[in-house]
């Protein structure tokens, strides 16, 4: 917090430790101090994070990205660039919050086009402006009820999400940061976990190309139940892909054929 209220890399705070604050410095940083003891999360005061090596602008409309995201991302990439060829067609981000997933999915496979569709219009333009600063020109954003509402027309050739997926009885065992600051419509779906899921397989039946690809962020002890959901709907390939802390956490089915 005082390297950024100063304006200084981390690095350079530490070789100026003896410098002295200034009245309206000291008073910056107070006020960011205040609120990290109010528990507030230190990215929201900041008011920017890293995600994938590209810097995520967030503010409270938006979840917070996480390294556990960055493995959907790294699969997702894996696949889309398997063989070493440029995979043309168009990606959809759902659910994308602050654009975390489809800006380092397009920065780092500009061949594909991605659709990111969220329901909240203060969360798009967190997205849009996050498109702005890494320079992205293949994300397209699209506000909309995933829900409710039917998809933009179109063949997708892969689905991508981290949906709101905690249960509304595990809601209140969240940690503060994460109960009082999150967005609570991106945290859970007020019911069992599992209604995103359902829709996004229901959804993808009529959308996604034959062979396309669904990958899908899950919470502990989820992978069986998305398993089965995925089942009932006819996809094959699955993977269950662990975080760096071993837990399920990436969900991969091919759509068969």
């Amino acid at each position: 917090m005082l390297a950024h209220v100063l304006g200084l890399t981390r690095l350079r705070l530490y070789l100026e430790f003896d410098r002295p604050l200034g009245a309206e410095e000291l008073a910056r940083f107070r006020a960011l101090f205040k609120r990290r003891l109010s528990h507030e999360p230190l990215q929201y005061i900041l008011g920017e994070t890293e995600f994938m090596g590209l810097p995520i602008e967030v503010d409270r409309h938006v979840l917070i990205p996480r390294p556990e995201t960055e493995v959907l991302v790294e699969h997702a990439v894996s696949i889309l660039t398997r063989g070493g060829g440029k995979v043309a067609g168009t990606v959809l981000d759902i659910g994308t919050g602050s654009g975390n997933i489809a800006v380092a999915v397009a920065h780092l496979v500009p061949s594909v086009r991605i659709l990111a569709l969220d329901v909240s219009a203060e969360a798009l333009a967190v997205a849009e402006r996050n498109i702005r600063k890494n320079n992205i020109a293949n994300v397209a954003l699209h506000q909309m009820d995933v829900l409710q509402d039917p998809l933009p027309a179109g063949e997708y050739v892969m689905i991508l999400s981290n949906p709101p997926y905690v249960p509304a009885e595990d809601f209140w065992e969240l940690e503060e940061e994460v109960r009082i600051f999150e967005p609570r419509v991106a945290t859970t779906d007020e019911g069992d976990g599992l209604k995103f899921f359902h829709r996004i397989f229901e959804l993808a039946s009529c959308s996604l190309r034959v062979d396309g690809w669904v990958l899908l962020e899950i919470g502990f002890g989820q992978s069986g139940p998305v398993r089965e959901i995925a089942g009932q709907s006819g996809y094959r390939d699955v993977q269950i892909i662990p975080d760096l802390a071993g837990i399920p956490r990436v969900f991969c089915a091919r759509q068969q054929a």
